[in-house]
């Protein structure tokens, strides 16, 4: 007998685990990131920036930033997109402040940091992709150019992250920066090549 060919929609507990799961691979990539000195793109960059800048916790500046785009994932994405990347944002704020209390790395070479963190990204942000979840600024209109106009996301995360970490040369050294553009690069390959467009059309 033919398998229907319509998806089988998530449950809320396959969102859940999904989010969570997603989120907690990006936590510990900001917490890598943190440690050796890097920073990623988008609008986690821009807290990067400011808590490098400041000192004041990446996990509140971070929340700040996506602030204003939860409007225009509201008209653009849909409600049900908007309140899991609100819950996505919210969560990825907390873990990223309470994680250091848990987890302490001592030293790490940013060539490595770069590394790991950057497929962590990668993998964080395709769970939560698949799960119709978002991190929230570039992600949100990268994740809207690739359904509405069939751009690959991977390709417009790349220019948006690698643009503003160079930004970052006024704060971070540019060794780091080096670095950090290494892992944004490798972070959109891995999105590039795992996430096109109609691959994940379950919602």
């Amino acid at each position: 007998m033919a398998q229907s060919s319509v998806p089988e929609r998530h449950t809320l507990f396959d969102d859940a685990q999904g989010i969570f799961t997603g989120t907690l691979f990006v936590s510990l990539a900001m917490v890598i990131f943190n440690q050796a000195g890097l920073l990623t793109g988008g609008t986690a960059g821009m807290a990067f920036v400011l808590h490098y800048a400041t000192g004041v916790s990446f996990g509140k500046l971070f929340f700040l930033v996506n602030l204003p785009f939860y409007w225009f994932s509201w008209t653009r994405m849909g409600r049900e997109f908007t309140i899991k990347t609100f819950m996505s944002i919210a969560l990825l704020s907390l873990l990223a402040d309470w994680s250091p209390r848990v987890l302490d790395i001592a030293d790490i070479h940013p060539l490595y940091a770069a590394l790991v963190g950057g497929l962590l990204l990668g993998s964080g942000c395709l769970f939560l992709a698949r799960h119709r979840a978002s991190l929230g600024g570039a992600t949100i209109v990268t994740l809207y150019l690739q359904e509405k106009h069939g751009w690959r996301a991977g390709k417009v995360q790349m220019a948006i992250d690698s643009l503003v970490v160079l930004l970052a040369l006024w704060v971070v050294p540019p060794e780091r920066v080096m670095y950090s553009v290494m892992a944004a690069v490798l972070m959109s390959l891995f999105l590039w090549v795992n996430h096109k467009p109609g691959r994940y059309t379950v919602t």
